[in-house]
């Protein structure tokens, strides 16, 4: 690893490993580690101090000879060129990866917002579902109604009433006393100071309430 990288870890994105040698390069040329007419050797400098194969050395010293930074004689060799074309070029180069983190941060918090909202619609297709449950299952229910002497069947039985088919309700226990009897049959008669215990939507609860002329404040 070069000196250059290790000041600056995870500073750079890159194509290619030459093309990350050709920035390193560059970064130490306009800090004045190479200077302006300096012989750089392929094989010998930059394989060896980026430990990469010449030609992968070769390929780095290409993108510095097509910017302008150094320059390649016949018969010579290549030599450095230009300071200022070389921090021109690591200063594009370093607009050019802020860009490409502003961009992968962005995507990160659209991601995360995204995961945040789908986890939101669930929770909320998880409250409809409990609240169409709650609203199906709120006839089950039951009802309180006290029988007094104003109703219109007290010694008759609830077969006798037909219950279901007049109010659409369902008796499910008789409180009588400190006795509750629970399901009780056809043959059960309503006694003054009984509390019916039945189920049904809100309709058949007037219609309870009508058929046994009992008022609401004596229902709970």
């Amino acid at each position: 690893m070069s000196e250059s990288k290790a000041k600056h870890p995870d500073k750079y994105i890159y194509e290619s490993r030459y093309h990350q040698i050709a920035v390193e390069l560059a970064e130490k040329i306009a800090e004045g580690w190479y200077a302006v007419g300096e012989k750089l050797t392929v094989r010998s400098m930059v394989a060896n101090t980026f430990h990469v194969s010449p030609e992968t050395a070769r390929k780095a010293v290409q993108i510095l000879v097509d910017m302008g930074i150094v320059t390649s004689r016949h018969g010579s060799g290549t030599y450095v060129a230009s300071r200022e074309k070389a921090q021109l070029f690591f200063d594009r180069y370093q607009s050019t990866i802020s860009i490409s983190k502003t961009r992968e941060s962005l995507l990160d918090t659209i991601h995360a917002q995204k995961l945040h909202l789908d986890k939101m619609v669930n929770l909320l297709d998880e409250l409809i579902a409990q609240t169409q449950r709650d609203h199906s299952t709120a006839y089950l229910i039951p009802y309180d109604m006290k029988i007094d002497q104003q109703c219109n069947f007290l010694g008759h039985s609830i077969g006798e009433i037909n219950i279901w088919q007049q109010t659409g309700a369902t008796i499910v226990a008789v409180k009588r006393g400190d006795s509750i009897y629970v399901s009780p049959g056809p043959y059960e008669k309503i006694q003054n100071g009984d509390v019916l215990l039945f189920v049904g939507d809100e309709g058949s609860r007037q219609r309870m309430l009508g058929l046994f002329n009992v008022t609401p404040d004596l229902s709970t």
